[in-house]
């Protein structure tokens, strides 16, 4: 396991687990702890070992967000160059969650609050434990939402119930989180982590081809038009069907097995 500034990376199954591990302070961002999980989500994007990239906290939470002691430090010092740096290094972590060429899964457990929170919000998929919650904090210290989370909540949940869970700072638990689609799944407490590891390992088993072309075309579905998807069809679908997944895929098919897929070339 490789660890920096709070963060380990490690591989299993050919997926990468991104662990935020401050487990003594709820996983909060602390230090240099951003520039070092947007350095272990762009490794685990580069990897072509790795089909899928697990983010998970160490502990009983997820993450509680930003400290907010040193936050109180840097007002008084009037530090508003360190403020705009972690608002750009939280802008780099969510940019490359969204441009991995691969699903990306938050594994909540615990809170996650402010900037862990619209970290969660920024992945593919999420799951949780019963002991999930969700909580834009950000409206209770004066601040809006950063790390990207207005384009993500917005685009989960509509701008209406985006705008209630963000200016009320109202905390989600599970069961609300999975009404509202923000959750995909909740898993029992205590087969968390190996029902994360089997649900990503069911997605690590996929044609990485496939998933990078999905995980694209779901971006520009959302934020485009029906044109824009066409087009992106028209482009991406003989490409995969001249690919070797495709032609392995048909034929594991037709024989009644499971496909063998080969790692995404970069």
């Amino acid at each position: 396991m490789i660890h920096d500034e709070g963060v380990g990376l490690e591989h299993r199954d050919r997926i990468a687990y991104v662990t935020l591990d401050r487990p003594d302070v709820m996983n909060r961002f602390e230090g240099r702890m951003r520039e070092a999980l947007a350095d272990a989500l762009q490794t685990a994007a580069r990897d072509t070992r790795v089909r899928v990239v697990v983010i998970r906290g160490a502990g009983t939470a997820f993450s509680a967000g930003a400290d907010v002691n040193g936050m109180v430090e840097l007002h008084a010092q009037g530090d508003i160059d360190e403020i705009r740096r972690r608002v750009e290094f939280g802008a780099e972590v969510i940019r490359a969650v969204r441009d991995a060429p691969k699903p990306v899964i938050a594994a909540i457990h615990g809170v996650a609050a402010g900037a862990g929170a619209n970290l969660a919000l920024a992945c593919d998929l999420r799951v949780g434990s019963p002991t999930a919650s969700l909580t834009e904090s950000f409206v209770r210290i004066g601040l809006l939402p950063d790390w990207g989370g207005l384009h993500s909540l917005v685009r989960l949940v509509g701008p209406g119930r985006a705008a209630e869970v963000m200016m009320r700072g109202e905390t989600l638990d599970a069961g609300r989180l999975l009404e509202l689609g923000i959750l995909n799944r909740i898993f029992p407490v205590e087969s968390f982590p190996d029902d994360v590891h089997a649900y990503a390992t069911r997605l690590a088993g996929e044609s990485p081809d496939a998933l990078a072309a999905i995980k694209s075309g779901i971006a520009i579905a959302t934020d485009g038009t029906l044109d824009d998807v066409l087009a992106f069809e028209r482009a991406a679908q003989p490409r995969l069907f001249a690919g070797g997944n495709c032609r392995e895929g048909m034929a594991a098919f037709l024989e009644r097995r499971r496909p063998e897929f080969r790692d995404l070339e970069r």
